[in-house]
């Protein structure tokens, strides 16, 4: 299906450069943001919930608990996030891959 879509020159200068350096398309980058925006959060299958990371925030939310330890960084999240898209990429790109028939 086509539709139009009218993005930001910047976004779309950008979304242009990444598909170039990942050596995909556009329309690929545009397919695999959506599927990501989209899909069902889902927990990791090796990371089970551990209620002991967590403690109530004033508005009866749900929050890591801050004496943890841990430090994390903006450098820290950007890394885990470029391998969730580098994952999510390449399942988009074996997905839409042309099966040939054996038989």
């Amino acid at each position: 299906m086509k539709t139009t879509l009218d993005l930001p020159d910047d976004l779309l200068i950008e979304a242009k450069a990444v598909a170039a350096r990942r050596r995909t398309t556009l329309k690929a980058i545009v397919e695999h943001a959506l599927r990501r925006e989209i899909q069902p959060a889902t927990p990791a299958a090796d990371a089970p919930f551990d209620p002991t990371l967590f403690e109530r925030g004033p508005h009866g939310i749900l929050r890591l608990k801050r004496d943890r330890g841990d430090v994390v960084t903006l450098d820290t999240i950007r890394k885990i996030q470029d391998e969730i898209d580098r994952e999510e990429l390449d399942r988009a790109i074996d997905f839409a891959r042309p099966r040939h028939d054996t038989r």
